[in-house]
């Protein structure tokens, strides 16, 4: 069997194998940075253990591999794709379990999107350098392209805006932080900050270009702005001084947690307000090379623009109809700007219930997220627009296994969703969501990824008619040593494919009342009974 994840668009076995020489030498037509101290390179091809050859006819991303019991070659048209082709070598020789042996092959690969992503929320819960880049090589090995960087939010502004320091000084600290779920009143009296600096920011988007993955920042607007208003009071419709909150629902429990009067969405009448977002945007642009800046536009309160005199008057001059539309003109500013720059704007898929909003370029690309269908993200689609699928049944990672299986991410289809089959041009990919309200660490993080990350990665690389979730199984169970050995914290079978509804109820239960954790402390009581 060639155990490879994501399942490569044509492969076939040969029989016999290439044992890897302890001293591997390659012949590339490619400068190959990321192989440099770990291989030997060398002019000659019958000397060498691996020959790159560029051939310009194969896809950007694609790459042709053909083992044989003398050597393996690598056939692709830029770097990416050798890489790619050395991730599926070192799948198949088990190189992170020590091993050696690749079996005789020829594999003929590209993927089926050009937009593989998987999210990280850093603002409810803050990872370091050292662990995103981490997070982005283990992307890079199951060939995923996109890290869709969530920096901004109610309960921290994770990234240095210079224009704006109060932004970090302020707006990256809170004072404490709920815990045990939505409906708990518990919160931990401690302080949390973290935030990154713009060589930091650099830094990792270098490194993520290096792996051919593109860094596309989100930095949240008009809401989910609380974390700013604790630094800039004045950018919302009342000035308010407010810290930034613990609390992660959308509103919070005013005679519990004695937070009277918060504010979370930018003054659309205030001049301020709208420059302070083009400032921002112009340093997040000097700091990321994506093509699209993600704005976020989901979950607005409109309540205080309704009483707002400066909002309701943005509304009588533009000859706007309501809120609705108000957040549109918003939204139509924001899309222009970023035109200006070179950029497209990414807005989850309720930007569009303005009916306003100005689809006409098709500058907007949709993220497609909520767990109820929307007849404007499927028009938009349908019609030529540009959409992003991350269905909550699919794709979002934070929810327990019991809630979304393995099996559920692994049976994605943008039919199922509302794409028409001649539309699924228009989508440009999938995308995992890792949002961190109740994933305090690393443990409990990795659990919820892995192995969704291996599905995602299959759902967005092979062909359709190549998935199978039984042939997937078999390939996953190979995979589990290498979890293993790289210290990876990966659900088990009976927490990834959880069938047994009394349990399933259970875990459901205790996560939205009580004790977001039971799933993890199920799966680590399997790891040490040594279920896999």
């Amino acid at each position: 069997m060639l155990s490879v994840i994501p399942a490569p668009k044509n492969a076939k076995e040969l029989g016999g194998i290439f044992v890897l020489p302890e001293k591997v030498k390659v012949k590339s037509d490619f400068e190959l940075p990321l192989l440099e101290g770990k291989v030997e390179f060398c002019d000659s091809e019958e000397e060498a253990s691996v020959i790159v050859i560029k051939d310009d006819k194969i896809a950007e991303e694609g790459y042709i591999l053909g083992v044989t019991r003398e050597n393996i070659v690598i056939f692709a048209s830029k770097k990416i794709g050798v890489y790619y082709a050395l991730q599926t070598v070192r799948q198949l020789a088990h190189l992170d379990t020590g091993g050696r042996e690749v079996l005789c092959c020829d594999i003929e690969d590209e993927p089926r999107f050009g937009f593989r992503g998987l999210s990280l929320d850093v603002s409810r819960h803050f990872y370091d350098v050292d662990y995103v880049k981490k997070y982005l090589d283990w992307m890079f090995m199951q060939k995923l392209n996109v890290f869709h960087w969530h920096l901004t939010d109610d309960a921290g502004w994770r990234v240095e805006i210079k224009k704006y320091p109060l932004l970090t000084e302020i707006g990256s600290k809170r004072t404490c932080t709920q815990l045990n779920g939505w409906h708990s009143t518990k919160m931990e009296q401690k302080p949390y900050s973290g935030y990154y600096t713009q060589e930091q920011i650099k830094e990792i988007v270098a490194y993520a270009k290096e792996r051919g993955i593109t860094v596309i920042p989100e930095v949240d607007f008009p809401a989910h702005c609380a974390a700013v208003f604790a630094a800039y009071s004045d950018l919302a419709c009342r000035d308010l001084k407010r810290d930034v909150p613990g609390y992660f629902g959308a509103k919070i429990p005013t005679k519990i947690f004695n937070q009277k009067d918060w504010n979370r969405t930018l003054c659309m009448g205030k001049e301020e307000s709208l420059q302070f977002v083009y400032d921002v945007l112009d340093e997040i642009c000097d700091m990321f090379d994506s093509p699209y800046i993600h704005v976020g536009g989901d979950e607005a309160p409109k309540d205080e623009w309704k009483k707002c005199p400066n909002c309701q008057r943005v509304i009588k001059e533009n000859n706007l109809k309501n809120e609705e539309e108000l957040q549109g003109w918003f939204e139509n500013k924001l899309s222009q700007y970023l035109k200006t720059k070179g950029r497209q704007m990414i807005g989850w898929n309720e930007v569009l219930e303005g009916k306003n909003i100005d689809t006409s370029d098709k500058n907007i690309v949709v993220q497609y997220w909520t767990p109820k269908r929307d007849k404007n993200a499927e028009a938009y689609v349908n019609s030529g627009g540009k959409m992003i699928m991350s269905n909550h049944q699919s794709f979002y990672f934070d929810m327990p296994y019991a809630q979304y299986s393995l099996k559920k991410t692994y049976k994605f289809n943008p039919e199922n969703f509302g794409v028409t089959n001649d539309n699924i041009k228009n989508v440009l990919g999938v995308e995992g969501e890792v949002w961190t309200e109740w994933i305090r660490g690393r443990e409990r993080l990795e659990m919820l990824v892995f192995p969704r990350m291996q599905a995602l990665s299959e759902v967005a690389w092979s062909p359709e008619e190549k998935r199978d979730f039984a042939d997937f199984k078999l390939r996953l169970d190979d995979f589990k040593p290498t979890f293993d050995a790289m210290g990876i914290n990966y659900a088990v079978d009976k927490i990834s494919m959880l069938t047994n509804p009394f349990k399933r109820s259970k875990i459901l239960k205790k996560f939205s009342k009580g004790n977001t954790e039971l799933e993890n402390q199920l799966n680590a009581q399997y790891k040490t009974k040594g279920e896999r």
